[in-house]
């Protein structure tokens, strides 16, 4: 069982399939969708991973969430929420994920909070058919009747549908199908309506009731993680080359001078005379000195 994605409804609009009719789409965005922490059996009692979505101001967090996501080392997030997963499913602690988490073709439950109505009668809230609209009812025409028994039990029964607040509720849609995703953007294009007005959260996972051929990403579509790529052959040795006529006048070959190899920056030192030639020179000299006198 993999996790869900956090996204913002951002509107309705239409797209048009290959025979060229329209498919009326609810447009989701995912933004910054990072795991904050994860549940496991061993420490909580159950498998889930909790996710941030969305970058919150830091004066707008409270204290504890400010050391929650110190925790986690990711930024504040606006909109927290945690899906429950199989064993196999936990994700790293700051991982971010995309829109690619979903696939074309795939059918969602999407949980989110619906419209508030305000306070709405009994045949706009429940679709009762209200009283005759003729003769013998006076002003009473979209009132819900009676609400009750007489003197036993002289009571109105808990959960009678009566006027009252209405919508401003969880609501669940389920099998809707996803016709698109666009991960570059973040987008996930949905068949259908979807509960909540714009700019509200809603919660996208796998259909529960409906399952699926094709082929998701698992545990997640993660941003960043590196694509499987095939093991690369090791490449062949080099076959030696023959030995050519000219490698033995190259070898042959050497500096005229020291002075020629020695790099330009720095000086040759003068080479003195050797010992052997100053003395010969001194011997001569008394020799001369000799046959003069």
């Amino acid at each position: 069982m993999r996790t869900g994605l956090i996204a913002q409804k951002l509107g309705m609009s239409r797209v048009f399939n290959e025979t060229g009719e329209h498919v009326p789409v609810t447009v989701l965005k995912v933004d910054n969708c990072q795991v904050v922490a994860v549940r496991t059996d061993e420490k909580d009692g159950y498998c889930a991973v909790q996710l941030g979505s969305a970058i919150a101001k830091v004066k707008n967090v409270t204290r504890a969430n400010r050391g929650h996501f110190a925790k986690a080392k990711v930024e504040p997030k606006r909109k927290l929420a945690e899906f429950r997963v199989s064993g196999d499913a936990i994700l790293d602690v700051g991982a971010e994920l995309s829109a690619g988490h979903f696939v074309a073709g795939q059918f969602v439950d999407v949980v989110g909070t619906s419209i508030g109505k305000g306070f709405a009668g009994s045949m706009k809230r429940h679709n009762f058919g209200g009283l005759r609209a003729s003769h013998g009812v006076s002003i009473s025409h979209r009132s819900h009747g009676s609400t009750g028994n007489s003197q036993e039990p002289g009571k109105v029964w808990k959960g009678k549908k009566m006027a009252g607040h209405m919508g401003d509720a969880r609501v669940t849609v389920q099998n809707l199908e996803v016709v698109s995703t666009d991960e570059d953007r973040g987008l996930i294009l949905i068949k259908g309506a979807v509960p909540g007005a714009r700019g509200g959260w809603v919660l996208v996972s796998d259909a529960k009731k409906r399952k699926t051929d094709l082929e998701l990403p698992f545990p997640a579509a993660v941003k960043g993680a590196p694509a499987e790529q095939p093991e690369a052959a090791e490449p062949e040795a080099p076959a030696e080359a023959p030995p050519s006529a000219d490698a033995p006048a190259e070898a042959e070959a050497a500096p005229e001078s020291s002075a020629e190899a020695a790099p330009a920056d720095q000086a040759v030192a003068p080479q003195e005379p050797a010992e052997d030639d100053a003395g010969e020179e001194t011997e001569d000299a008394r020799k001369d000195a000799e046959a003069k006198e």
